[in-house]
């Protein structure tokens, strides 16, 4: 039977296995007009703006918005409670000249920045150095050094931090145990701020994860060149490790840097919103938070907001300026 012959009769027999199976035609595609094509391109070039609309209208109404309308308030007189009257530059004058409290806050903040952060950094290499020797378990170990960063600020670790370091605390306790009578760390005004530099560096958890995760990266071939050159594990530390190590130093110094300017939760509960004892724990973010929420001077307070800013942005650049005295990338 033909070909034809097969077709008028309606029967369906099996293609041999030589022949080519048959394909259907294909259907030309038709050419987008110059129109089309512009609307195509138009489309293509709106759509991730559509899918950045939340962010944006975040950022915008909630972010930028307040903090330019936080700029204005910085230059009047504005108690939450009346109209807000222009002032000019009085506040930011008086700050320096007429508030010695202000001063307070500042030394403060600086001698906890600056002596916290870096023994924090320290703590957090070291430990990193002992967990990469290749511990059995150590994801495990990573999580419970990793946990007092997620818990570190938080209110219920500030109200332990201040049963601890009490009259009655745990610490004095301890002392007892060899004879040795505490008096109240929080309540001395030489020993309170040293309670809270040990708070923020028992918070080492996030920069040890990014040290540990950075030794990882340091070619191994270097630590066996040196081996073969005799050098000793202090001077490999020395001169292999902490340079390839600084890209991830500057990181973390910068991030911490930024936190602990920024540090209010554990002097506010440590000292009840006082700042006490002898305004020895009188963080700048809490004197700006008893000017503001407290005193109602949020003009004044918004001034405190401004000058932090412009801080914690001058010290930054700064240290990306220093950075490249110090730090060492791979070209």
């Amino acid at each position: 039977m033909t070909t034809t012959e097969r077709a008028q009769g309606g029967e369906s027999q099996p293609s041999r296995s030589g022949d080519a199976p048959a394909q259907a035609p294909r259907k030309p595609v038709p050419a987008l007009s110059a129109k089309s094509l512009r609307r195509a391109v138009r489309r293509e070039k709106i759509a991730p703006y559509l899918f950045l609309t939340p962010w944006l209208i975040g950022f915008f109404v909630i972010t930028l918005g307040p903090m330019l309308y936080s700029f204005y308030l910085s230059f009047t007189d504005f108690s939450l409670l009346g109209a807000a009257e222009w002032v000019g530059l009085d506040n930011y004058i008086r700050m320096f000249t007429a508030d010695p409290k202000y001063m307070d806050s500042v030394r403060v903040t600086l001698v906890y920045v600056f002596v916290s952060v870096p023994l924090q950094l320290a703590f957090a290499l070291l430990l990193a150095l002992v967990l990469n020797r290749g511990l059995r378990g150590l994801p495990i170990y990573r999580s419970i050094y990793y946990l007092p960063s997620l818990i570190g600020a938080s209110v219920a670790i500030a109200v332990l931090w201040r049963q601890m370091f009490g009259k009655n605390g745990l610490v004095n306790q301890v002392l007892s145990w060899f004879g040795i009578v505490g008096e109240s760390w929080i309540g001395n005004p030489d020993t309170a701020l040293g309670t809270l530099i040990v708070l923020n560096v028992w918070t080492f958890g996030s920069p040890m994860v990014i040290f540990l995760a950075a030794l990882r990266q340091v070619p191994e071939y270097l630590y066996e060149a040196a081996a073969v050159d005799g050098v000793s594990k202090w001077k490999a530390f020395w001169h292999i490790t902490l340079p390839m190590l600084t890209p991830v130093v500057l990181f973390n110094l910068i991030l911490q840097l930024i936190g602990a300017f920024q540090a209010f939760t554990p002097a506010y509960v440590v000292s009840g919103g006082t700042g006490g004892p002898v305004n020895s724990t009188l963080f700048y973010t809490l004197y700006l938070y008893q000017r503001g929420f407290t005193n109602f001077e949020m003009g004044y307070a918004s001034a405190m907001a401004w000058v932090l800013f412009f801080f914690i942005a001058a010290v930054t650049a700064i240290n990306f300026w220093l950075s490249k005295y110090w730090v060492h990338y791979d070209d």
